[in-house]
């Protein structure tokens, strides 16, 4: 099997940036769908629309309901086939852009990323995550291409919450010790092919820039200013983790990320940070040294992420509901077994439970 590196065509990051999308997206083509959420349209409607005043291109806007599911991508293909648009814009959070690339990829029409938070990968990869109606995870969609640009204003995403940003730090974890873990078993990544030194270098990169930048970003986020520690971390957060995660491969933190979603308790936690969790919990599956945990764990407790079961939300769940976690999560499809070893549900139940002992342990130290 081939070694595999894949990417968006188009990256682009800088403040105010979203102004100029327009001019970005005629290049396109000439209707786009434009899937924003009404809050986010309030914040950044007109922004948009001004953009698109001395183009070729009309848009047409639509209301996110909430969910990437099979039911509001199929509401959202024909609401392109309706309005004959030639490509789909997405601005928003990861749901948002996972539902927008999914649409364009069953229209056969370019998509645009625009993020106005940098609170995970999904606005650079070939993949829709795909939920339930009622938020449980069902499966992932393969897409054949990324997305045709991503456009990340800054300026935009230093005013979101200081607590996204933080979130898409504690996804962004996840992707060197899932590329590792995936490099050393040989397996396959989402990429569908090996893992390249490419892309490990940039899964590396991208964990050396959230130990050295994350806690100074963090600050100067909750100031309102936009730093080059926050730059750093937001192209860690969306390029750097978007192709490390994709053409390194995913391994135990998503996996346990998705057996956590089967918890009713933990559905008002972001992505992030159950994927946080899941990473300390994949660290403890593979009895890695202690120092490297605790380096883990402490950098968590610094900017707030969770390191227990109860700051997921969790802290009276059963044992019994555990185990459906680790069944959830160990899966015969599921990118667990990317681990260079066998795992069982069992010995995920142990590393969740060993994970919320240590996380305890170093809050209370």
């Amino acid at each position: 099997m081939a070694n595999i590196l894949i990417s968006p065509s188009k990256y682009v990051q800088g403040a105010g940036e979203l102004k100029k999308l327009g001019s970005y997206a005629e290049k396109y083509g000439k209707k786009a769908l434009i899937v924003i959420t009404a809050s986010g349209y309030k914040r950044v409607g007109a922004m948009i629309e001004d953009s698109f005043k001395e183009t070729g291109c009309e848009i047409v806007f639509d209301y996110f309901n909430g969910e990437c599911s099979k039911t509001e991508i199929n509401r959202l293909v024909a609401i392109v086939e309706a309005n004959g648009c030639d490509m789909v814009i997405g601005v928003g959070g990861g749901k948002i852009l996972d539902t927008c690339k999914a649409v364009a990829y069953y229209k056969a029409i370019p998509v645009l990323t625009c993020p106005t938070i940098a609170s995970t990968d999904a606005p650079c990869s070939a993949l829709s995550v795909i939920y339930t109606d009622e938020g449980v995870f069902e499966e992932y969609l393969f897409l054949p291409a990324n997305p045709n640009m991503v456009l990340m204003d800054t300026e935009v995403i230093t005013k979101s919450p200081v607590r996204l940003t933080v979130s898409g730090m504690g996804d962004a974890l996840a992707t060197y010790f899932e590329a590792r873990a995936t490099k050393n078993s040989d397996g396959t990544t989402c990429a569908g092919g090996k893992v390249t030194t490419a892309a490990m270098a940039l899964a590396e990169l991208c964990f050396n820039t959230l130990m050295e930048e994350g806690v100074k970003a963090k600050l100067a986020l909750e100031a309102g200013v936009c730093t080059t520690a926050v730059e750093k971390v937001i192209e860690a957060n969306t390029l750097l983790s978007g192709i490390g995660f994709e053409s390194g491969g995913l391994a135990g933190a998503h996996a346990i990320h998705n057996g956590f979603t089967v918890l009713e308790e933990c559905h008002h936690m972001y992505h992030g940070e159950k994927v946080a969790f899941g990473t300390i919990t994949q660290l403890v599956l593979e009895n890695v040294p202690e120092e490297e945990l605790v380096d883990v764990i402490t950098w968590c407790i610094e900017l707030g992420l969770p390191v227990t079961l109860a700051e997921l939300g969790a802290a009276n769940v059963t044992d019994e509901q555990l185990m459906e976690v680790a069944k959830a999560a160990s899966v015969e499809s599921e990118t667990i077994h990317n681990m260079p070893f066998e795992v069982t549900a069992e010995k995920v139940f142990a590393a969740i439970k060993a994970a919320d002992a240590y996380g305890r342990y170093y809050l209370c130290d």
